[in-house]
């Protein structure tokens, strides 16, 4: 297993995504910081969500020549044919809000039936070590989209995303959703990779 004084830099500055993270690097004695306010922008310009999460995470693991984690996600709908995927955050144009993402969304599935708006939330995390291969793995949370938004909670697709039991996303505590989501899968599988890793050595 990794020294304790690994320190893992997160290539994000929402604070709650940085919490998550080092609930589940915790166990592995890794110190959780988020990238610095002057670190560099990437360009998340690749076509699949592996390789947003991978260009992320090198380039802050080079920039500052040690270990850093980045995850890339989104939303795929089957009826659109896997839309927006890599595009879910700008679905309705690159300055969308989510409510302008959601009104697309809708409109899109407009006459789709209930029984065939099957969709899930995907998640691809990269971690990035100077000098070792980059580590990748995914998450999945499965739902379908629903005709009319419910629920005051979460961000961005999760008033329209209902999962198995009936309830929205948004109609969830940040608990419960961290608990199930596509990253928290996503998470627990990079960890699984990093104690393999480990034990092989």
């Amino acid at each position: 297993m990794e020294p304790v004084t690994t320190k893992l830099l997160i290539a994000t500055r929402n604070k709650g995504k940085v919490l998550e993270i080092a609930h589940f690097f915790a166990e592995l004695g890794w110190h959780v910081e988020p990238i610095p306010d002057d670190a560099p922008e990437v360009i998340e310009d690749g076509e699949t969500f592996a390789a947003n999460a991978i260009k992320k995470a090198e380039t802050i693991a080079a920039h500052y020549n040690c270990p850093a984690l980045a995850d890339d996600s989104g939303l795929e709908v089957d009826a659109l044919e896997g839309r927006p995927g890599v595009y879910s955050a700008r679905f309705a144009g690159e300055d969308a809000d989510d409510a302008a993402n959601n009104a697309k969304l809708l409109r899109e599935l407009e006459g789709v039936p209930d029984g065939a708006r099957e969709a899930r939330f995907v998640s691809a995390i990269a971690l990035a070590r100077p000098g070792v291969e980059t580590l990748v793995s995914f998450g999945t949370l499965e739902g379908k989209i629903i005709a009319e938004a419910r629920g005051t909670n979460g961000f961005g697709y999760d008033p329209l995303f209902e999962l198995a039991n009936g309830h929205t996303l948004a109609e969830m505590t940040v608990e419960e959703k961290n608990r199930i989501s596509h990253r928290a899968h996503g998470l627990r599988s990079m960890i699984d990779m990093l104690k393999m890793e480990s034990t092989a050595r």
